[in-house]
Protein backbone atom coordinates (compact mmCIF):
# COMPACT_ATOMS: atom_id res chain seq x y z
CA UNK A 1 0.00 0.00 0.00
CA UNK A 2 1.21 3.12 -0.95
CA UNK A 3 0.02 7.28 -0.90
CA UNK A 4 -1.47 8.00 -4.58
CA UNK A 5 -0.83 11.76 -5.08
CA UNK A 6 -3.00 14.04 -7.96
CA UNK A 7 -2.45 17.55 -8.92
CA UNK A 8 -6.81 18.44 -9.82
CA UNK A 9 -6.73 20.95 -12.67
CA UNK A 10 -5.60 20.00 -16.26
CA UNK A 11 -4.64 16.59 -14.86
CA UNK A 12 -7.78 14.63 -12.77
CA UNK A 13 -9.75 17.00 -14.94
CA UNK A 14 -9.79 17.98 -18.59
CA UNK A 15 -9.58 21.94 -17.77
CA UNK A 16 -8.78 24.32 -14.95
CA UNK A 17 -11.57 24.72 -11.93
CA UNK A 18 -10.61 27.94 -10.98
CA UNK A 19 -10.58 29.53 -14.16
CA UNK A 20 -13.56 28.12 -15.55
CA UNK A 21 -14.92 29.76 -11.96
CA UNK A 22 -14.30 32.57 -12.78
CA UNK A 23 -15.74 32.16 -16.31
CA UNK A 24 -19.29 30.72 -14.63
CA UNK A 25 -19.46 34.08 -12.47
CA UNK A 26 -18.59 36.16 -15.38
CA UNK A 27 -21.43 34.18 -17.23
CA UNK A 28 -24.43 34.59 -14.20
CA UNK A 29 -23.17 38.57 -13.34
CA UNK A 30 -21.47 37.74 -10.04
CA UNK A 31 -18.84 39.70 -11.50
CA UNK A 32 -18.12 42.32 -14.08
CA UNK A 33 -17.58 40.38 -16.86
CA UNK A 34 -15.35 42.05 -18.99
CA UNK A 35 -13.10 43.27 -16.13
CA UNK A 36 -12.84 40.01 -14.51
CA UNK A 37 -12.03 37.95 -17.39
CA UNK A 38 -9.26 40.06 -18.65
CA UNK A 39 -7.56 39.38 -14.87
CA UNK A 40 -8.58 36.12 -15.10
CA UNK A 41 -6.84 34.99 -18.08
CA UNK A 42 -3.44 37.14 -17.26
CA UNK A 43 -3.41 35.00 -14.22
CA UNK A 44 -4.24 31.95 -15.89
CA UNK A 45 -1.31 33.00 -18.77
CA UNK A 46 1.52 34.13 -15.74
CA UNK A 47 0.83 30.81 -14.22
CA UNK A 48 1.36 28.95 -17.54
CA UNK A 49 4.74 30.85 -17.56
CA UNK A 50 5.61 30.00 -14.00
CA UNK A 51 5.57 33.68 -13.13
CA UNK A 52 2.14 33.65 -10.76
CA UNK A 53 1.87 36.04 -8.01
CA UNK A 54 0.20 33.75 -5.93
CA UNK A 55 -0.76 36.12 -3.01
CA UNK A 56 -2.34 38.46 -5.98
CA UNK A 57 -3.83 36.19 -7.36
CA UNK A 58 -5.46 34.70 -4.25
CA UNK A 59 -6.38 38.31 -3.38
CA UNK A 60 -8.20 38.41 -7.04
CA UNK A 61 -9.89 35.20 -6.99
CA UNK A 62 -11.01 35.12 -3.52
CA UNK A 63 -12.78 38.38 -3.02
CA UNK A 64 -16.26 37.38 -4.94
CA UNK A 65 -16.46 34.33 -1.90
CA UNK A 66 -15.92 37.55 0.41
CA UNK A 67 -18.88 39.78 -1.46
CA UNK A 68 -21.64 36.91 -1.07
CA UNK A 69 -23.38 34.66 1.24
CA UNK A 70 -22.31 30.85 1.78
CA UNK A 71 -25.38 29.78 1.09
CA UNK A 72 -25.30 31.65 -2.52
CA UNK A 73 -22.43 30.56 -3.15
CA UNK A 74 -22.96 26.48 -2.62
CA UNK A 75 -26.08 27.47 -4.89
CA UNK A 76 -23.82 28.69 -7.61
CA UNK A 77 -21.22 26.09 -7.34
CA UNK A 78 -23.97 23.13 -7.85
CA UNK A 79 -24.30 25.05 -11.03
CA UNK A 80 -20.85 25.71 -11.90
CA UNK A 81 -20.61 21.66 -11.55
CA UNK A 82 -23.69 20.90 -13.59
CA UNK A 83 -22.00 23.66 -16.43
CA UNK A 84 -18.24 23.58 -16.64
CA UNK A 85 -16.81 20.43 -14.28
CA UNK A 86 -18.99 17.41 -15.51
CA UNK A 87 -17.83 17.31 -19.25
CA UNK A 88 -14.94 17.83 -18.34
CA UNK A 89 -14.28 15.00 -16.15
CA UNK A 90 -11.93 11.81 -17.28
CA UNK A 91 -12.92 8.53 -17.34
CA UNK A 92 -9.23 6.86 -17.60
CA UNK A 93 -8.52 9.38 -14.35
CA UNK A 94 -11.54 7.36 -12.56
CA UNK A 95 -10.19 4.36 -13.45
CA UNK A 96 -6.52 5.33 -12.66
CA UNK A 97 -7.99 6.21 -8.99
CA UNK A 98 -9.97 2.92 -8.72
CA UNK A 99 -6.68 1.01 -9.68
CA UNK A 100 -5.31 2.17 -6.46
CA UNK A 101 -8.18 2.14 -4.27
CA UNK A 102 -7.92 -2.07 -5.37
CA UNK A 103 -4.60 -1.91 -4.18
CA UNK A 104 -5.10 -0.64 -1.04
CA UNK A 105 -3.29 3.07 -1.69
CA UNK A 106 -4.75 5.79 0.06
CA UNK A 107 -5.53 8.57 -1.85
CA UNK A 108 -5.08 12.53 -1.85
CA UNK A 109 -5.76 15.33 -3.81
CA UNK A 110 -3.16 18.44 -3.62
CA UNK A 111 -3.92 21.70 -5.50
CA UNK A 112 -3.37 25.49 -5.27
CA UNK A 113 -6.75 26.01 -6.55
CA UNK A 114 -9.54 27.00 -2.94
CA UNK A 115 -10.61 24.51 -1.73
CA UNK A 116 -13.89 25.71 -2.37
CA UNK A 117 -14.05 25.23 -5.56
CA UNK A 118 -12.13 22.30 -5.62
CA UNK A 119 -13.96 20.31 -2.64
CA UNK A 120 -17.11 19.17 -4.69
CA UNK A 121 -14.57 17.72 -7.84
CA UNK A 122 -12.49 15.53 -5.52
CA UNK A 123 -15.52 14.22 -3.92
CA UNK A 124 -17.18 13.55 -7.19
CA UNK A 125 -13.88 11.06 -7.89
CA UNK A 126 -14.80 9.36 -5.06
CA UNK A 127 -11.33 11.02 -2.92
CA UNK A 128 -12.03 12.10 1.01
CA UNK A 129 -8.39 13.32 1.30
CA UNK A 130 -7.94 16.98 -0.17
CA UNK A 131 -5.05 19.40 0.75
CA UNK A 132 -5.74 22.95 -0.96
CA UNK A 133 -5.28 26.68 -0.54
CA UNK A 134 -7.73 27.46 2.19
CA UNK A 135 -9.67 30.78 2.42
CA UNK A 136 -10.35 32.09 5.24
CA UNK A 137 -13.47 32.15 7.33
CA UNK A 138 -14.98 33.81 9.90
CA UNK A 139 -18.12 34.31 11.21
CA UNK A 140 -19.11 31.68 8.86
CA UNK A 141 -18.38 33.49 6.15
CA UNK A 142 -15.31 33.65 3.73
CA UNK A 143 -13.20 36.85 4.52
CA UNK A 144 -11.24 37.00 1.00
CA UNK A 145 -8.08 36.65 2.50
CA UNK A 146 -5.84 33.06 3.14
CA UNK A 147 -5.69 30.89 5.68
CA UNK A 148 -2.26 29.86 6.52
CA UNK A 149 0.34 28.76 3.63
CA UNK A 150 -1.22 28.79 0.27
CA UNK A 151 -0.65 25.72 -1.07
CA UNK A 152 1.46 25.96 -4.40
CA UNK A 153 4.82 24.89 -5.29
CA UNK A 154 6.77 24.50 -1.85
CA UNK A 155 3.50 25.87 -0.12
CA UNK A 156 2.36 21.80 -1.27
CA UNK A 157 4.79 20.31 0.30
CA UNK A 158 4.42 22.15 3.60
CA UNK A 159 0.70 21.42 3.02
CA UNK A 160 2.08 17.93 2.79
CA UNK A 161 4.58 17.23 5.51
CA UNK A 162 1.47 18.60 7.96
CA UNK A 163 -0.78 16.09 6.64
CA UNK A 164 2.04 13.39 6.98
CA UNK A 165 2.61 14.18 10.59
CA UNK A 166 -1.42 14.12 11.22
CA UNK A 167 -2.52 11.06 9.68
CA UNK A 168 0.75 8.75 10.26
CA UNK A 169 1.12 8.15 6.63
CA UNK A 170 4.32 7.95 4.76
CA UNK A 171 6.28 8.46 1.42
CA UNK A 172 7.52 4.87 0.73
CA UNK A 173 6.33 4.10 -2.89
CA UNK A 174 4.09 7.39 -3.53
CA UNK A 175 3.36 8.40 -6.51
CA UNK A 176 2.24 11.78 -7.97
CA UNK A 177 0.95 13.15 -11.21
CA UNK A 178 0.70 16.27 -12.40
CA UNK A 179 0.29 18.33 -15.91
CA UNK A 180 2.31 21.41 -15.19
CA UNK A 181 6.15 22.52 -14.22
CA UNK A 182 4.95 24.23 -10.99
CA UNK A 183 4.74 20.97 -9.16
CA UNK A 184 8.50 19.89 -10.16
CA UNK A 185 9.10 20.02 -6.00
CA UNK A 186 6.16 17.65 -5.37
CA UNK A 187 7.66 15.36 -8.28
CA UNK A 188 10.90 15.19 -7.57
CA UNK A 189 9.63 14.63 -4.15
CA UNK A 190 7.89 11.41 -4.67
CA UNK A 191 9.50 7.58 -5.85
CA UNK A 192 6.76 7.43 -8.42
CA UNK A 193 6.45 10.61 -10.39
CA UNK A 194 3.93 10.44 -13.63
CA UNK A 195 3.14 13.23 -15.64
CA UNK A 196 -0.30 13.46 -16.92
CA UNK A 197 -0.99 15.95 -20.01
CA UNK A 198 2.34 17.72 -19.36
CA UNK A 199 2.39 21.52 -20.33
CA UNK A 200 6.32 21.72 -22.81
CA UNK A 201 8.79 22.52 -19.85
CA UNK A 202 7.50 19.60 -18.13
CA UNK A 203 7.37 17.17 -20.66
CA UNK A 204 11.31 17.68 -21.31
CA UNK A 205 11.85 17.43 -17.91
CA UNK A 206 9.67 13.87 -18.60
CA UNK A 207 11.76 12.85 -21.15
CA UNK A 208 14.88 13.50 -19.35
CA UNK A 209 14.12 12.04 -16.65
CA UNK A 210 12.37 8.78 -17.81
CA UNK A 211 9.47 9.65 -16.44
CA UNK A 212 6.12 7.81 -17.35
CA UNK A 213 3.63 10.71 -19.37
CA UNK A 214 -0.01 9.79 -19.79
CA UNK A 215 -2.94 10.94 -21.78
CA UNK A 216 -6.02 10.41 -19.87
CA UNK A 217 -7.91 12.65 -22.68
Amino acid sequence: MALAIFDLDKTLIGGDSDFLWGEFLSEIGAVDADTYQIKNQYFFDQYALGKLNINEYLEFCLEPLSLNSRTTLDEWHQRFMQAKIEQILLPKAQAIIDKHKAKGDTILVITATNSFVTGPIVKRYGIDNLLATNPEVKNGKFTGKVEGEPCFQKGKIAHLDRWLEQTGEDMTGAYFYSDSHNDLPMLELVDNPVVVHGDETLQKVAKERGWPSLDWH
